[in-house]
């Protein structure tokens, strides 16, 4: 299986559907399809880049897919778990939501954004909620985060940021600490709202 592959980028082709990166490493030039939306994060031709991959091998090719980062690629191979969502529709729910949009959809079980998604109808949109908020859930157990951090934090807020920062890539350390520090901003713990939290999470831990 590889990770990731770091070389120079040699040529970007955007045709109808699908965004294809051609990668030279060690004079091998590697095709790889990337998500449209981190095209305009990718160095120029001829520099170094660095793409995190998950290769598919079928009866009749094998296809190497690009993400910008480790947690996106995870996230890729989570929704590709589920029962009806092949690789390309996966690519399609990470290119027009986002990463962050996409989790919290999942997990907030918004069935309206996650139709948003050309190909994406209210059944396949419930059983991605469903299901990956279970794995989402599971993720979180395993990371030790099923305790209150804080009195300021109201436990199902808790348990909505936990879910969306894991899936994102934050370790479960740096998810403790940045909700223990906010439990202690007054407004934002009167709110209530799982949105407001994981934004200024996001931000504390992105200083």
């Amino acid at each position: 299986m590889i990770n990731y592959l770091k070389g120079i980028v040699a040529n970007i082709a955007k045709g109808s559907n699908r965004v294809i990166l051609i990668l030279e490493v060690n004079q091998i030039g590697y095709e790889i399809q990337i998500l449209p939306r981190i095209t305009g994060q990718l160095p120029a031709s001829g520099e170094v880049a660095q793409i995190f991959t998950h290769q598919q091998v079928k009866e009749d090719q094998i296809v190497l897919y690009g993400f910008g980062s480790a947690a996106e690629r995870d996230l890729f191979r989570q929704l590709t778990s589920v029962s009806g969502v092949g690789s390309q529709l996966a690519i399609a729910l990470l290119d027009t939501l986002g990463m962050q949009d996409l989790v919290q959809a999942i997990v907030g079980g918004n069935i309206r954004i996650l139709s948003k998604t050309p190909g994406v109808g209210a059944k396949t949109a419930e059983r991605l909620a469903l299901e990956l908020k279970n794995k989402l859930s599971e993720w979180r157990q395993q990371a030790g985060l099923t305790t209150p951090v804080a009195a300021g934090v109201p436990p199902a807020i808790q348990e909505e940021v936990e879910m969306v920062l894991l899936a994102m890539g934050y370790t479960g350390a740096e998810v403790l600490q940045a909700l223990q520090t906010l439990s202690q901003d007054s407004s934002l713990s009167a709110e209530g709202n799982a949105e407001d939290w994981i934004r200024e999470a996001i931000g504390y831990l992105s200083r």
